[in-house]
């Protein structure tokens, strides 16, 4: 059993910056791909970025990649996401998700643990 804890939620203005972290207990880890979603009002939830459990592939949306970078410090076991150059179109709740071992990282149904979510809000 692994849970996720989000934080670093917040309103920003467009251009600014944000990191989200997610704090996971559990002693494995880093056995775990983890990956960030995110799902605005009246909308799906969708694929925002994922980092295998080596740490040596990330995976971004067409919609973030170059603005957004995600990262993972097994020994700390959290992953974070680092968020610039915000969009309006950014804001959502954004949840994290772990599952072990090599997943379709952007399937949401692939995931077997899942955070609480946080709330990002970008103004216009």
């Amino acid at each position: 059993q692994v849970q996720l804890v989000e934080s670093g939620g917040g309103l920003v203005q467009a251009g600014g910056s944000l990191r989200l972290s997610c704090a996971a207990n559990g002693r494995t880890f880093s056995t775990y791909t983890m990956g960030w979603f995110r799902q605005a009002p009246g909308k799906q939830r969708e694929f925002v970025a994922a980092i295998l459990w080596t740490g040596s592939r990330t995976y971004y949306a067409d919609s973030v990649k170059g603005r957004f970078t995600i990262s993972r410090d097994n020994a700390a076991n959290t992953v974070s996401l680092q968020m610039n150059s915000l969009k309006p179109e950014d804001t959502a709740v954004y949840y994290c998700a772990a599952r072990r071992g090599v997943p379709d990282v952007r399937n949401e149904y692939e995931y077997d643990y899942w955070g609480q979510g946080t709330q990002v809000t970008v103004s216009s």
